[in-house]
């Protein structure tokens, strides 16, 4: 998978940043949701995780795919 900077908060170097990828997909660089009840109240399965990112980064979301 090949990652492409969208953009972020904190320049080319922090966190949380946003990526588009080469198979059409998002990835969210933010921060680790490690608190149990957040874990579970999403029903998490153990093969996944959650990130946290300020609403601030959604304007870095890309609107189409190109």
């Amino acid at each position: 998978m090949r990652l492409q900077f969208v953009g972020g908060e904190s320049g080319n170097t922090g966190s949380p940043r946003v990526y588009k990828t080469d198979r059409d997909t998002l990835v969210i660089q933010g921060y680790i949701v490690d608190d149990p009840e957040a874990l579970a109240d999403a029903k998490t399965p153990a093969h996944e995780t959650l990130v946290e990112i300020p609403y601030s980064l959604l304007k870095y979301l890309p609107r189409d795919t190109e």
